[in-house]
């Protein structure tokens, strides 16, 4: 039986500064740190497996929908590394070198992959098949900030991840060099704290 589901993607991140600049708040736009909500598209169908983008499933890119498919598909652009049931701001972290997430809106089909006539809610922690890949330290994307990363300021008290090899539409202007449990163990070059989550929570960044 052909089974849809409505996701959604989240590709970019903004970046929670957390000192150094007065009036700190999440940047808006299409992703936040801990999975934020993005643009849902408008359905993925699955016809292999039990559960719709299990781990190691793959699922492929359209410009309307992201489907379920073999991950040795010419259509295969991704694959699932984590999967969690439940709203991203409630669950576990995406791994730190995740590429997007997807959000998977919960249904009431008449059938289901178990049989219990509901599909729950839930995100997939996604890496591309292929490069490039915005997760990785200083690749300017991903659903986390990590130790590698770089980001600009945006405007309003607000910085934004990018590229740290200025590839990207603005350049870097720091680095999250070390990641720590708590402010006091920065080294002292560090020009501003950004929130990581996760065990070590502040981010120290310094001047590019």
């Amino acid at each position: 039986m052909r089974r849809t589901y409505s996701v959604g993607a989240v590709c970019a991140l903004p970046v929670l500064l957390v000192a150094l600049l007065t009036g700190c708040q999440r940047g808006t736009g299409s992703a936040g740190e801990d999975g934020p909500v993005g643009n849902p598209a408008p359905s993925a169908s699955s016809a292999y497996g039990a559960q719709f983008l299990a781990v190691d499933e793959c699922s492929s890119f359209g410009t309307t929908s992201f489907g379920e498919v073999p991950c040795t598909s010419e259509r295969a652009a991704a694959r699932v590394i984590a999967r969690y049931d439940g709203a991203v701001g409630d669950g576990p972290l995406c791994p730190s070198t995740t590429d997007f997430v997807l959000h998977i809106s919960e249904q009431h089909p008449s059938r289901d992959e178990d049989g219990d006539g509901a599909v729950p809610q839930g995100y997939a922690c996604m890496r591309n098949l292929e490069p490039p890949h915005p997760g990785d330290p200083g690749g300017g994307g991903g659903p986390r900030t990590i130790v590698g990363d770089c980001v600009y300021g945006s405007g309003g008290g607000q910085v934004r991840e990018t590229a740290c090899d200025g590839s990207g539409p603005h350049q870097p202007q720091y680095k999250v060099t070390e990641a720590v449990a708590d402010r006091s163990q920065c080294p002292d070059s560090t020009s501003l704290y950004v929130q990581l989550g996760g065990a070590e929570p502040v981010g120290c960044a310094r001047r590019v």
